[in-house]
């Protein structure tokens, strides 16, 4: 990270554990030294035990990594940043509208049996990943299951979540995927309107379509991760994490060159 891009991040992690009140020792290695050791993991879609010898011990920065996950610190880091690069591009921190969509992604070796499934319209044997942006793109929500739940089903959860951390959301657009008893729960349980924008049948090869576009490119910002590419990761909400720090990533960058 650069000098600009790390005085975005510092003050939105977790305090030191000598400093919350419950004694302890002073942190051993440097954060802005881990937190580059985690995105070199993210951007590099490298191994955790082939970080370089540059970096601390590779145990330690995944100790950290875990640790910030289990306690939603790397939440707490992105939804700060996305609330900035909204107020930056003229728009209210909290959103009131919202595009979802869905995501297969294949699965590695290190992914248990147990939490992973086969999506047979995408021939891929892994997970999902849901996900829910606002009109710039910007993730609200992500949730990662088996890749063999039905789009409709797992969207239950995301809105569910969405809902919960966004009160201002009324209008959620998504593809015909969820069509269906969907938008009737949703109407009445959460009181959101879903409208379906529907590929045109005429059309042939690669379409842009109203709204859906964006979902779309978002995805390509995390894919830019290698780590996200492919799914490694033995927990569901790790992977879920890595979203996240993909994100972070690229909205640290945003904000750093905005502020040149």
């Amino acid at each position: 990270m650069t000098d600009a891009e790390w005085a975005i991040v510092v003050d939105l992690l977790p305090p030191p554990g000598n400093r919350a009140g419950k004694g302890g020792r002073h942190e051993k290695y440097c954060r802005r030294v881990i937190v580059d050791a985690i995105f070199y993991v993210v951007r590099g879609g490298i191994a955790w035990r082939q970080l370089p010898r540059d970096f601390p011990p590779a145990m330690t920065v995944y100790t950290i990594f875990r640790r910030w996950s289990a306690i939603g610190a790397w939440q707490v880091v992105h939804d700060a940043l996305r609330d900035r690069v909204r107020v930056r591009a003229g728009r209210a921190p909290q959103p009131t509208a919202a595009i979802i969509d869905s995501q297969s992604i294949q699965g590695s070796d290190t992914v248990p049996a147990y939490s992973r499934g086969y999506d047979a319209g995408k021939k891929t044997n892994g997970r999902k990943r849901h996900i829910a942006v606002d009109s710039l793109g910007l993730l609200l929500t992500v949730v990662v299951t088996v890749a063999s739940i039905q789009d409709r089903d797992s969207a239950v959860r995301l809105l569910a979540v969405m809902r919960a951390k966004f009160s201002t959301i009324t209008f959620v657009w998504a593809d015909g995927g969820y069509t269906g008893r969907l938008v009737v729960w949703a109407k009445h349980v959460l009181a959101l309107t879903v409208q379906i924008v529907k590929r045109c049948d005429d059309a042939s090869g690669f379409t842009v379509l109203p709204r859906r576009w964006v979902v779309e490119r978002t995805y390509a910002w995390i894919t830019k991760h290698r780590r996200c590419v492919l799914d490694y990761e033995t927990r569901p909400d790790h992977h879920e994490a890595m979203v996240l720090l993909a994100m972070i990533f690229t909205m640290t960058r945003r904000l750093a060159r905005d502020c040149e």
